[in-house]
């Protein structure tokens, strides 16, 4: 398939490439690489190109300009038809959760495994049980989403991107709406998930603190750049 490259540890590496949302040129040139296991944050302002940079990398902004290649796919050339089989290898979390707030959440999880090939009852349940233990929200399984408080809900988000044992979690301000504890919980969840499963963890954030609880490599977006800090 002509869209996949070969490369060792590094699971994306963009080469000058340029981001445009719309009319809009966001980020000019930009360089940036992730290997397995890294904790990279995207820091800088609203509206300055954090939550536009990691939507190219699950493909719905498309590249312009560049090369750009993320889980072995060439985002250049990644077609539509190819964008399940790149999502299935990345897990993403968002600040507004995005979850389903008429099932529980159960009924949340299992959606997920059955829309990604788990075609096993038995297995999903499984799985299921394995996520919400590793968030430690396995009494919270029948419970419905409204039922859940926000650093809950956002546990959850959590559990629903390891479902399939991602390469990569992208976390758009995973602690925008959580108080500085609920916070610190999430980032120090997503780092035990990075340390265990060798998952890169690329999160945008304004909260600077979090670089300094749990190290890792800076980029701050300024400018229309995209510069690396530390």
């Amino acid at each position: 398939m002509e869209e996949t490259l070969e490369n060792l540890s590094m699971i994306l590496n963009y080469t000058d490439v340029d981001i445009y949302q719309g009319e809009h040129h966001v980020l000019q040139k930009v360089n940036f690489c992730v290997e397995e296991g890294e904790m990279v944050y995207l820091t800088g302002p609203v509206g300055s190109g954090k939550s536009s940079l990691l939507k190219t990398i699950y493909g719905e902004i498309p590249i312009e300009g560049g090369n750009a290649e993320v889980l072995g796919f060439d985002m250049a050339r990644l077609k539509t038809k190819h964008q399940p089989a790149l999502r299935r290898q990345m897990g993403i979390v968002f600040q507004d959760f995005q979850l389903l707030p008429d099932r529980t959440v159960h009924l949340n999880l299992d959606f997920v495994l059955r829309s990604t090939g788990w075609k096993r009852k038995a297995e999903r349940e499984q799985r299921i049980a394995e996520v919400l233990e590793m968030v430690k929200l396995a009494d919270k399984k029948d419970k419905f989403i409204y039922e859940l408080s926000g650093g809950e809900q956002q546990r959850i988000c959590i559990a629903r991107a390891i479902l399939n044992n991602p390469k990569v979690i992208l976390a758009d301000e995973p602690t925008g709406n959580l108080d500085a504890d609920n916070g610190e919980l999430i980032l120090a969840l997503l780092d035990e998930i990075r340390r265990q499963n060798h998952t890169a963890i690329i999160l945008s954030t304004h909260n600077m603190q979090w670089p300094e609880y749990f190290p890792g490599t800076v980029y701050r977006c300024v400018d229309a750049k995209l510069v690396k800090d530390r």
